[in-house]
């Protein structure tokens, strides 16, 4: 049986989502390698490491974006073989990147923001329902969504992306710069994402605000995975924390 037409879930009919072996570079740079990794539909994951290990890489490659280059191994989701699309073939597919510079569009108001990722019609996304989830952009949906605060426009990447009727959410650095009282008030918010069963991934400085969310763990050292278990694993692990984390 070719790739295209591989089952759904892949062969052990459990898999909804999976890294099978990939490799990716930035230019001459070695940076993800041979990463494998499998996630159960609904789960959160916590993708760790150490800066410059490869998690945005990794990423970013799930997300089929220019860099870094694949150059082997698959990714599938649910049947899908996102490693023969290009970016915006996976986003169609519902692959949903947040990046860490939020990439907030510039003379548009909230609201222009989100309807433009929207699917038309919204068909479990409306605009209204994201309001519910981040009452705050519902009170600025008329405002230019770069004048909004740094936990605002974070608030706004999240719901203009959960707007493309997503499959496989990718959250890279969500509390970067943030005042820990917004960064509880994302903390709770991704809670109520977490309970709607969104497949999550989830890249994360701040380690320990990351495993409270998560299901499970992935830690990721020198681009390959050195860790695969549960988040209370982590949590309890002292000794990996000190070592691959540095926490």
């Amino acid at each position: 049986m070719s790739d295209a037409t591989a089952p759904a879930n892949n062969a052990d009919n459990r898999a909804y989502f999976s890294c099978d072996d990939i490799h990716a570079y930035y230019g001459e740079s070695y940076i993800v390698q041979g990463v494998s990794f499998q996630i159960k539909e609904g789960e959160i994951v916590a993708l760790l490491g150490r800066n410059g290990a490869g998690k945005t890489s990794t990423l970013r490659a799930i997300a089929r974006v220019d860099d870094p280059e694949l150059k082997e191994g698959q990714i599938w989701l649910n049947g899908q073989a996102l490693h023969e699309m290009a970016s915006h073939e996976a986003s169609q597919c519902g692959i949903g990147l947040v990046p860490e510079d939020r990439r907030i569009i510039q003379g548009l108001t909230v609201e222009e923001n989100i309807k433009l990722a929207q699917i038309a019609p919204p068909v479990g996304w409306s605009t209204e329902r994201i309001y519910e989830l981040f009452p705050r952009l519902g009170e600025r949906r008329t405002q230019e969504g770069t004048t909004l605060s740094g936990g605002e426009q974070q608030m706004l990447a999240i719901g203009r992306t959960l707007a493309r009727e997503v499959k496989l959410l990718l959250l890279d650095e969500p509390y970067e710069g943030l005042a820990p009282v917004i960064v509880q008030e994302i903390e709770k918010t991704l809670e109520q994402i977490k309970t709607l069963g969104i497949t999550t991934i989830i890249v994360e400085q701040n380690a320990i605000a990351a495993l409270r969310l998560a299901d499970r763990a992935l830690i990721l050292d020198m681009g390959q995975i050195v860790f695969d278990g549960t988040a209370n694993e982590v949590l309890e692990n002292e000794e990996l924390r000190q070592q691959y984390l540095a926490i």
